[in-house]
Order: structure tokens, then sequence, then C-alpha cells
């Protein structure tokens, strides 16, 4: 009988933990798959570990790993796939905003011969219209940049072969931005539409800060446009400065009018070392990346495993 592997990061969701299984519970045994269900425990300071520790006595199908300290969200999701074994994966949040119940449908691609079946959020409920709108823009940019595509609407609940997921795990960057390194692997993907819930229970941990950061981490990983755009911008600003330095010998040797420019000046300067500032940004963005890299440190700790 085949395996289905189940990966679930988590951090501080001892208010879902439960009810998440009970659902997964549900679906999965109305199937007829072998099935484990692994949590990933990113370093959550609440009572999710314990939680985690008495489903896992309760529940043979339940194992846990407990990271050895909050490492993000994409990592706890790669440890997770570094460590199940089943004929197929399946990644998603444990909030309840994945829902669980079209989990059959994603096997049933699956079995009809798809490696890679993506699901697309086409809403989600209670969504502010700040961040639909930013999401909205920020997929158009990357897809205007980058060289792979990546989905609109797309999300890390998805279903991926035992070819794909140890595909992937050859895949060993630190910045890790999952749902493009998926688009990069190839094979035969199938999708899947889904709205998306509110959460079962308490607040979402993704701040803007790390929204920003994740943001960031998909530009940089798969775009070194912004780099040409700083060099093209540094040869259009040196073209313009050329240009006013011929003005500057035509008023002072032809017409001989020179006064005293202080506010243009004043305005060049400050305008042209903002440009260079931008530029030495954006290099210093991946000489940092760069620099995470060499190091070749481990992704991540586990602390404990837990498993009955």
């Amino acid at each position: 009988m085949k395996t289905i592997s189940i990966v679930v990061p988590m951090f501080n969701e001892e208010s879902n933990l439960r009810e998440f299984h009970k659902r997964v519970t549900t679906v999965m045994e109305s199937l007829n798959y072998n099935y484990e269900i692994c949590f990933v425990d990113d370093g959550s300071s609440d009572n999710s570990t314990t939680i985690l520790q008495e489903l896992s006595l309760e529940d043979s199908h339940v194992q846990g790993f407990i990271l050895s300290r909050n490492y993000g969200h994409q990592i706890a999701l790669t440890c997770g796939l570094d460590n199940v074994t089943g004929d197929a994966v399946i990644t998603m949040d444990g909030d309840l905003q994945h829902p669980p119940e079209i989990i059959p449908e994603l096997i049933s691609k699956w079995e009809a011969g798809f490696d890679i079946v993506k699901t697309i959020r086409t809403s989600t409920d209670n969504i502010s219209f700040f961040k639909k709108i930013t999401s909205s823009t920020y997929y158009k940019l990357l897809n205007m940049i980058s060289t792979v595509e990546i989905t609109p609407g797309g999300s890390d609940f998805r279903l991926m072969s035992r070819q794909v997921v140890d595909a992937f795990k050859l895949y060993r960057e630190r910045a890790r931005f999952i749902r493009g390194m998926v688009n990069t692997l190839g094979f035969k993907v199938a999708t899947v539409e889904f709205k998306a819930d509110e959460r079962f229970s308490g607040v979402s941990k993704f701040s803007l800060n790390k929204m920003l950061h994740f943001a960031l981490d998909g530009i940089t990983a798969f775009s070194n446009l912004p780099l040409r755009w700083a060099f093209y911008i540094g040869i259009l600003m040196g073209l313009f400065s050329f240009a006013g330095l011929i003005h500057v010998f035509y008023v002072k040797y032809v017409l001989d009018a020179a006064v005293e420019g202080w506010a243009t000046l004043t305005v060049s300067i400050l305008f042209l070392g903002g440009i260079q500032l931008v530029g030495i940004g954006v290099l210093g963005e991946y000489i940092g990346r760069i620099f995470e890299e060499v190091k070749h440190r481990p992704l991540y700790l586990v602390a404990r495993h837990i498993k009955k």
C-alpha cells in the first residue's frame, strides 16, 4: 500500500493543532493509503510542543521534529521534506487556511500521473485590501524580472511525488523561496484551485517584516535584473552628467555668463549620490546572500524527534 506523508510547519499553533489533526485524520482514514503526519515545530514558545507530544502518544501516524530555534517557515518546511519517506508528500500549513478536505483531489491528480500538484488560492476570507493589492503587485513584478514563472495565488500547499522530493532535496541554498524553487524542477504539473478559509484560531505569525524579507528572498533568488538595473541607471546618469559638463563649459567659455549655481549643484549632488546609494544597496543585498551561502552552515538543527 502506498504511503502519503503530510508535512506541517508550525509556530505557536497550540490552539489549532488538535483541530488540524482531527480534520486531516478524518480525511486520511477515508482513503486507502498508509499515511504519516509530520509536524515541524519552528521554535514555538507556547504549548505547541506539549500538544504535539500528546498527539504522538495518541496516534502512531504522528511524528514531530522540534527545531532548536525559530528558523522560519521555509526552513521548517525543508526539514519536514528532508525527513519524510512517503511515496507522495503533501505540504500544508497548520492554521487550517489550507483545507484538508481537498487532499483527496491532490492525490487523485498524482495517481493520474502528475508529479507535482500545485494549489492556487482563488480568494481568502477576510484578507485586507492592502495585502491583496501588495501580493498582486509583487507577483507581477517578480514574473517581470524572473526567468522562472511564479504562479500568482500560489502557496506552499502542494503534493510532490517521491521523485520530485528527492530532486528538491538537492537544492540547499539558505534564502529559500520554495514555491519558486519547485517551479524550477520541471516534471509533470497539475493545479487545483481552492478558497482559503480564515484561520481556525489565533493570529498570523507572518508579520509585515517577515513578508518583506520573504519577498526580497524571492526576488534575489530568481533574478539578477536589479543588478543590471543599477548598472543601466549608472550609465544613464553618467550620460546626463557628461551633458551637464558640456553645458557648464558652454556657459563659462562661450557665453561668459557663469553665475553662482549653488542650488543646481546641490540638487545634482544629492540626486547622483542617491542613485549611487541605491546601486550600492542592491549590490549589498546580493553580496550579503553570497556571504550567507559560502559559510555552508546547516540549514537547521533538530533539538528533538518526537515519535511513538
